[in-house]
């Protein structure tokens, strides 16, 4: 399996999104946990690692 390349401030695009309608996160914390923050309604939300690379889809916008 390939790991997927991400990086603190990154913009991803999950398999399923949010409930308000947007499938756009914002990696805002990285360690074992990874605290991903909704582009359209703000929410947080804290994956473990390993749960995170498994929901996420793509990079959809690197930091700079």
């Amino acid at each position: 399996m390939e790991r997927k390349e991400f990086q603190l401030n990154d913009i991803v695009e999950m398999k399923k999104a949010h409930p308000c309608g947007e499938n756009r996160w914002k990696i805002i914390r990285m360690g074992m946990d990874i605290r991903i923050k909704c582009e359209g309604c703000g929410h947080s939300v804290m994956l473990p690692r390993r749960r995170f690379e498994q929901k996420m889809k793509k990079v959809l916008q690197r930091a700079e």
